[in-house]
């Protein structure tokens, strides 16, 4: 049974960080359908000056952030000191957990294209999941040719390989090319999944539904999602995880579970209690 597309979204323009200029594909509004999955900003640009006052130094807690980058390059740095790379094709896992300060820098660049995707904190280890940062790069990224186009596993499974994996939520994360014509079938089971795909380069049909460009689709039950090209060559950026069910109080960069944990960690913020625990970093 093919998991249809239940949901379609493209979001809307905004700006955030120092005035970077991007799409909030899902965010606030589309919790409850997405979940766990909290926030998907997308960036397409070829004018530096929409994205290169990026993002100083900032907080979060309670979520961790998967940030892909297609075109283009980004300067991580976090509260210990440690500075890292993004490069074309290449990814980042944070967990924030607990608590963590980075900042993410865009360097100029003929084009700059990615996501960042918010992926939520169950509410058992939100305060209990130390800071964590893996660069996913592109010697650790596993290939795998389709007939018409290929696969990049960049984080969770894919058939009988592994990526790097969630400590507390999984997350299948695939970047798929497909000529004109081409398709993939994905095996998708179990009723407790939650899954999308967003059209990061042109449009595709999914399951039968024609998806345009840029758009993020949410899929329904079921135990597979077919991917199809048109008439050009596409990217396809497929996401998988749990559905957690569980409330969201979401303030900014913080995302708990009740309003009281979100005023604790902004009074924590300002009396400067908000690191619990030491990160670990790995590539870095």
């Amino acid at each position: 049974m093919l998991r249809n597309v239940i949901k379609q979204v493209q979001g809307y323009r905004t700006q955030d960080g120092a005035g970077v200029s991007l799409v909030r594909v899902i965010g606030l509004k589309t919790v409850e359908i997405f979940d766990p999955f909290l926030m998907l900003d997308a960036f397409d640009s070829t004018d530096p000056a929409d994205y290169i006052a990026g993002f100083p130094m900032h907080p979060h807690r309670g979520i961790e952030t998967f940030t892909f980058l297609s075109k283009g390059s980004i300067v991580h740095e976090d509260h210990l000191g440690t500075k890292a790379t993004m490069h074309e094709g290449e990814a980042q896992w944070l967990t924030a957990g607990s608590g963590a300060y980075h900042s993410e820098m865009p360097q100029p660049a003929d084009r700059m294209l990615g996501v960042q995707l918010w992926l939520n904190i169950p509410s058992k280890y939100k305060m209990t999941a130390a800071p964590f940062y893996h660069g996913v790069v592109n010697e650790e990224i596993q290939e795998f040719e389709l007939e018409n186009g290929k696969l990049r596993l960049l984080a969770g499974n894919y058939k009988e390989y592994a990526g790097i994996q969630g400590k507390y939520l999984p997350l299948d994360f695939y970047d798929i090319f497909l000529k004109p014509g081409g398709s993939i079938t994905l095996d998708v089971h179990g009723e407790e999944k939650s899954c999308m795909i967003f059209t990061l380069e042109g449009p595709a049909i999914v399951s039968g539904t024609r998806v345009p460009s840029k758009t993020a689709a949410k899929l329904g039950d079921g135990d597979e999602v077919k991917i199809e090209a048109i008439d050009e060559p596409i990217e396809i950026l497929y996401m998988c995880s749990n559905i957690l069910s569980e409330p969201v109080a979401w303030g900014g960069p913080i995302v708990m579970n009740t309003k009281e944990e979100l005023k604790l960690a902004f009074r924590e913020l300002e009396t400067g209690d908000f690191i619990k625990q030491v990160a670990e970093y790995e590539n870095s």
